[in-house]
């Protein structure tokens, strides 16, 4: 009996492996150009053809500075927010795994047993006797045959949100490495400004303090002592707030890496910190397609495309069945003797005849799915102009960062003259200080600058989908 059971179990599954009621699915086209865009400002899109794409070089590759590479694994490691996110991909395989689990049966096997002592004048024989009665059933209850693919959209369905939350872990990896990347690349320009006002404070003390005797003896003017001394405060004012960024710098480097980054690991300019790798964007904007944040929004349309499926199913017959089959044995009087096996085989059909909920629900998952394309429309748009963004930067802040290196040379220069001139007496020391301050001024630009080429660097490569892996 046992034996004709499971042959049913398997005539049935054989039997409804055909096709869900989920529309054929059709990837959308791309509401995005083909190409980047042109113009002055992406010159070099074309240049960088040789480069490798973001997707083919790991961040190891990318961000070369070893330092920067330990502090990275400390992130990988420790984040609370990856963490997280790896824990909602593993629910969501847990979810997907019990979804899939609908589709078979549930077996259950139950056992009893009794023992009953007859006396004499109770029994048929007139003599007394001991009665066992045991008995094993084995059945499945209330198993849905899946005959118009309702349950196998829903597992369709779980599949495609279980692959989203991996594609989102993905780019919780890439968020997370270029805020490390530019958290440490922030923390070195912040030190490298700290050691400029440090270095800006000495040479206007020193100032102050010739200035100072110069105007003991009469030789400078009361304006030239006060003027001088507003450069040191000033400089001192800088030195403060400097202090105060680079510890909020580390606080954030310290979160984001999940422990204490030790010291040694801390850059201590930009001028120590090795450049990123280049890259290249490739000559077509397809390569979006492939960003972690637009497949998780295809799965997510996937998804309520299959669940479409599952609200057509729910028009026909739902088709569920429990069986079972037992036997059961007695001994009598010390002889055994063996019961018959027990089969049961209950069909059930729940047909609906009209509902309006369900025409409501169906309309439901169907508005889902439009929402579902015009979110991943939107992301795919979103991450054309992010790329774009990130690429319109490379020729301006190449030429900002030439044009800054130049203006600081030459205003060092003509404060040098400029001292040299007050020195003589040919000058006020008006030329002193305003030489002084746009000087200043040119070297706190060129450092942001610099920060700002570095930055633009990890972000073009995390908006292109490199670091995912």
């Amino acid at each position: 009996m046992i034996r004709r059971l499971i042959f049913l179990w398997v005539s049935v599954i054989a039997s409804i492996g055909g096709c869900t009621l989920s529309p054929k699915y059709t990837r959308p086209e791309a509401p995005i150009p083909s190409g980047w865009p042109t113009g002055a400002a992406y010159q070099e899109t074309a240049a960088m053809s040789g480069a490798p794409a973001a997707t083919e070089i790991q961040w190891r590759a990318f961000l070369r500075d070893e330092r920067l590479q330990y502090v990275m694994e400390m992130a990988l490691d420790n984040n609370r927010d990856l963490r997280v996110a790896a824990l909602n991909v593993q629910r969501a395989r847990a979810i997907y795994g019990i979804q899939r689990a609908e589709l078979f049966p549930s077996i259950n096997a139950i056992g009893s047993g009794t023992k009953q002592r007859v006396p004499a004048d109770l029994s048929s024989t007139g003599k007394k006797k001991i009665v066992e009665e045991y008995s094993v059933n084995l059945g499945i209850s209330s198993w849905e045959i899946d005959f118009f693919g309702r349950i196998r959209s829903l597992k369709e369905r779980a599949l495609e949100e279980y692959l989203a939350t991996e594609q989102a872990r993905r780019s919780a990896k890439i968020l997370l490495i270029s805020s490390v990347a530019n958290a440490y690349l922030t923390l070195a320009a912040d030190r490298e400004n700290f050691k400029l006002a440090a270095a800006t404070l000495e040479t206007q003390e020193a100032t102050y303090n010739l200035i100072r005797r110069r105007f003991e003896i009469g030789l400078a003017s009361e304006l030239d002592l006060r003027q001088a001394q507003t450069q040191v405060d000033i400089a001192r004012g800088d030195i403060a707030r400097f202090t105060q960024l680079v510890a909020q710098d580390e606080n954030v480097l310290n979160l984001l890496a999940g422990t204490s980054v030790p010291i040694g690991l801390l850059p201590a300019d930009l001028a120590s910190v090795s450049a990123p790798e280049q890259i290249s964007p490739g000559i077509s904007s397809e390569v979006l397609l492939r960003r972690p944040d637009i497949l998780a929004a295809e799965h997510r349309l996937k998804a309520a495309n299959a669940n479409i499926g599952a609200a057509r199913a729910t028009f026909f017959p739902r088709i569920s069945l429990t069986t079972a089959v037992g036997t059961a044995s007695s001994e009598l009087s010390g002889l055994f003797k063996a019961g018959s096996d027990i089969w049961r085989f209950a069909p059930q059909v729940a047909m609906p005849i009209f509902d309006a909920r369900l025409w409501s629900a169906y309309d439901a998952t169907k508005l889902e799915k439009e929402i579902a394309l015009t979110q991943y429309e939107r992301a795919i748009q979103t991450a054309f102009r992010e790329v774009s963004d990130a690429l319109a930067v490379r020729v301006p802040v190449a030429e900002q960062l030439s044009a800054q290196e130049s203006l600081v040379n030459a205003l060092s220069e003509t404060y040098r003259l400029s001292a040299v001139r007050y020195t003589k007496g040919i000058d006020s020391y008006l030329g002193v200080l305003d030489a002084q301050r746009s000087l200043y001024a040119a070297q706190q630009g060129l450092i942001a600058i610099r920060l700002a080429k570095l930055a633009s660097e990890v972000r073009l490569y995390a908006v292109l989908g490199g670091g995912g892996d």
